[in-house]
């Protein structure tokens, strides 16, 4: 389940690419233990550090972080390590991961 390939831009990072066969059915709770799941394959104990919903824009941690254009998801999660992402459904559910 799931394509992982480096990340493109830092080799030490990875990113997995997984498509569902239901993505309209897809939840954010089932999303969410997809990517657990998956993230259990690759590591040991891996420590979800944010996320985002495609499909309603909602995104976690909420606050903003660093005042730049980047998303403030993605900028806790990077500042705090993040070298695991996983990407359901091109976009649909984003998982920010660090792997331990």
């Amino acid at each position: 389940m799931g394509l992982v390939y480096p990340d493109e831009k830092n080799p030490e990072k990875q990113y997995v690419k997984i498509d569902t066969q239901d993505p309209e059915e897809l939840d954010f709770a089932e999303a969410k233990r997809i990517a657990k799941a998956k993230a259990l394959e690759i590591c040991r104990n891996p420590m979800m550090l944010s996320w985002k919903n495609g499909k309603t824009g909602e995104f976690y941690p909420v606050h903003e972080c660093g005042g730049t254009d980047r998303e403030p998801w993605v900028v806790y999660a990077e500042a705090r390590g993040a070298d695991l992402s996983i990407d359901i459904n091109d976009g649909d559910y984003t998982f920010l991961l660090l792997r331990m």
